[in-house]
């Protein structure tokens, strides 16, 4: 089966510790390939971001990732969240590529929102509100439209490098190509778990690069027409990280932007 790329209760206060280097992540059994063959995990083939260059990435202490939607909410995935309400649980680090660094901005988190069709196989998004704005970062603007919905799309994230490694210290950034949904539904790829409207895959045939466990919630974006970043997907689940014939899936932002901005216009304080 397909396994979620969150890794719910690892705390930002672990990420940011001294003595860090990468943080374990929880063992997890490799799925079987259904394509049959030995499953060898390759590392997601990452680079590291220069600071400033995504300065709407935000780590969430659960062991998620999220982009800035507005200066005081933020954008994941539905699966990282445990359901809609008051909640003050979460802290989202900001603006800095080394969660280590003496310059990083937290916020801790006042109100969470899913929405009602969430149900571990659809829906996979959710908002964050945060406990006040975040100033001086930008923040990433939704697709409203498939326009932008193929091409090459950059991942990001502090998510594992290796299918089963550590978090990272150091955000890591890849580029990956679209894949159709045909293509991504078909019998050697997903044979028939997408959910087409809903979900985008991204990433290569030949497998090797990839996000990873702990990237779940981050964005999938690239440039619109204007030469600026926008967000088209929503990093949400895989068969194991960067193998052969298994591209990330991701939640479709074009097809939920009317429900986004709906509900972030009505996300109470």
């Amino acid at each position: 089966m397909a396994r979620w790329r969150n890794l719910l209760g690892i705390a930002v206060a672990a990420v940011t510790a001294a003595s860090m280097g990468a943080i374990a992540s929880p063992a997890m059994a490799a799925p079987p390939d259904p394509g049959g063959g030995t499953i060898t995990p390759q590392v997601v083939g990452g680079t590291r971001a220069a600071q400033g260059e995504f300065p709407f990435m935000v780590r969430l202490s659960m062991g998620c990732g999220g982009a800035l939607y507005t200066t005081s909410i933020v954008l994941t995935a539905g699966h990282c969240v445990r359901g809609t309400g008051r909640n003050t649980s979460i802290t989202a680090t900001l603006g800095v590529v080394d969660l280590n660094s003496s310059s990083r901005v937290t916020r801790r988190s006042t109100y969470v929102y899913r929405p009602p069709g969430y149900n571990q196989g659809g829906d996979d998004w959710a908002l964050i509100r945060l406990a006040s704005p975040v100033t001086g970062l930008a923040t990433l603007p939704i697709a409203t439209s498939s326009t932008y919905d193929n091409g090459t799309f950059t991942i990001a994230g502090w998510g594992a490098a290796s299918e089963g490694g550590g978090q990272q210290r150091y955000m890591l950034k890849a580029t990956v190509p679209f894949v159709d949904d045909a293509t991504c539904n078909g019998r050697s790829m997903y044979n028939g778990r997408i959910i087409p409207a809903e979900e985008i895959c991204a990433g290569f045939t030949e497998g090797g690069v990839d996000t990873c466990q702990g990237d779940s919630g981050g964005p999938m974006f690239r440039r619109d027409a204007s030469n600026a970043w926008i967000q088209v997907g929503i990093v949400s689940w895989g068969d194991g990280c960067a193998r052969r014939n298994r591209p990330g899936v991701y939640t479709q932002v074009s097809y939920f932007s009317s429900a986004i901005t709906s509900a972030a216009a009505n996300l109470p304080s």
